[in-house]
């Protein structure tokens, strides 16, 4: 089906209130091997829908709410294009040139125009548009991804706050490019993959990209279970630990045993950290010498190096609290 010929069911009724369809999703994998792939950056930002008509652009969050009004430097994206439904991402980048999550977060919730039109001139982000879903009244959910996407290359789409970032056929190599440049990791897609709205579907993976590093535990904070996340730094210049976040992934029944085991006779009145812990953090912790090593897995971290996903991987007891070493 070419552009201009057919619509679907949804298309005649995009303007009911709310976004036109729900976004394709992917599943959690590894890198896949073999030809067949396409390999994208994976910014990371929050997913967005733009909807445009009759030289007006709509951009709805992967929730379906509208979110026009809080990304007003995204607005004249309108005049580049005309009838299109386009997925992408919206990112904000630091003065590094890297997509931080932390910076965008205070952009995307504003519903108030003279509010976000001053964010945007201070803080403006940058649509990563990845596929073309509807071009000139035709859908185009149907056509392979490695078409989609030759559609929407040859839309020229190109602007200060936009762009169409390229796709690449070297898996490893795009994965080792995004650990180069501190990105978040890399989207495998499949060639022939039809865009199947609201689908979790494996013709989509994620592939984070993640390091590991060892941490000493100052705290732990009691959850439903005994241990609901430990509360975990590096050695500071003056002796404390340094704040880095709080882990409750990787906490199993057999681990969380060792834990105790090994941070009981530890329990001190006083936290161990340099400074104030967040107080969403502290509120009921139970404090112990730092003494105790583990390793973590997480995927960045934020500007004031706290970890983010991160995930206890084991316990390290050859390794002397003194000799961890902060990789920030």
């Amino acid at each position: 089906m070419e552009p201009g010929a057919g619509r679907s069911a949804w298309y005649y009724s995009r303007n009911v209130p709310g976004a036109p369809l729900k976004p394709m999703l992917a599943m959690t994998g590894q890198l896949p091997a073999g030809a067949g792939w396409a390999y994208e950056f994976k910014w990371d930002g929050v997913r967005g829908l733009a909807d445009i008509a009759a030289g007006r652009q709509r951009l709805y969050a992967r929730s379906g709410v509208e979110i026009t009004t809080a990304y007003p430097e995204l607005i004249p994206l309108a005049e580049q294009v005309d009838d299109a439904l386009l997925d992408g991402e919206v990112v904000l980048f630091d003065q590094a040139g890297r997509p931080s999550f932390t910076a965008l977060a205070e952009r995307m919730h504003v519903r108030n125009p003279a509010k976000a039109a001053r964010l945007a001139a201070s803080a403006p982000v940058t649509y990563m548009i990845f596929d073309l879903i509807r071009l000139g009244g035709a859908d185009l959910t149907g056509w392979p991804y490695a078409r989609r996407r030759e559609a929407l290359d040859e839309l020229g789409l190109g602007a200060a706050r936009w762009a169409v970032p390229p796709a690449f056929t070297d898996g490893p190599a795009t994965y080792a490019a995004a650990g180069e440049h501190g990105l978040e990791g890399v989207m495998a897609k499949r060639l022939d993959s039809a865009y199947r709205p609201g689908v979790r579907s494996p013709d989509w993976l994620k592939v984070k990209l993640e390091v590991t590093g060892d941490f000493v535990v100052g705290g732990w904070r009691p959850g439903a279970r005994r241990i609901g996340g430990l509360l975990v730094g590096v050695p500071g210049a003056g002796g404390p630990l340094v704040y880095r976040g709080r882990v409750g992934g990787g906490i199993g029944a057999a681990l969380e045993r060792e834990l105790l085991r090994e941070l009981e006779p530890l329990r001190t009145t006083a936290s161990p950290f340099a400074g104030d812990v967040p107080r969403e953090d502290a509120r009921g912790a139970i404090w112990v010498n730092p003494l105790v090593v583990v390793e973590v897995k997480y995927g960045q971290r934020t500007p004031d190096g706290r970890l983010r996903f991160p995930r206890i991987l084991r316990l390290r007891p050859d390794k002397p609290a003194e000799e961890v070493e902060d990789a920030s």
